[in-house]
């Protein structure tokens, strides 16, 4: 039986899990973290994953007119790393996510499917078809 895999991202948020921690239990943690990566990507399911450093920049505005400092690092929401998965569906990504050493101390792991197809594209290749059958 051949099924179809499909790509998840795992965004894992909250760069301030290890505070209060000692650095012996600091270092099991990332230990735990780093032994999760390796098994995952030997079975074939983490395709890549980084940590990310806290500091960046945010751009917005039209043409990107603004560029700030960012993001910020006191926010719980701020994103400290991510895994890309190649998974057999949304539940074996959920079940990955579970597995997150930093989820006993605060993180919070995001799951995420990564689209195909830009889906504003989509969106505007089906609006052109719609607004051309009407034609």
């Amino acid at each position: 039986m051949n099924t179809q895999k499909a790509e998840y991202l795992l965004l894992f948020r909250d760069n301030n899990w290890h505070k209060g921690l000692s650095p012996e239990e600091m270092q099991q943690v990332a230990t735990r973290w780093m032994a999760w990566f390796e098994r995952l990507s030997k079975e074939g399911k983490a395709l890549s994953g980084r940590p990310l450093l806290p500091e960046g920049k945010l751009v917005s505005g039209k043409s990107g007119r603004v560029v700030a400092d960012g993001p910020f690092t006191e926010s719980k929401e701020a994103i400290g790393g991510y895994f890309l998965l190649l998974v057999e569906g949304e539940d074996e990504a959920v079940a990955i996510a579970r597995e997150c050493p930093g989820l006993a101390y605060g993180s919070v792991v995001e799951v995420r499917p990564v689209a195909e197809v830009c889906p504003v594209m989509e969106e505007a290749r089906t609006r052109d078809e719609s607004l051309a059958a009407r034609a």
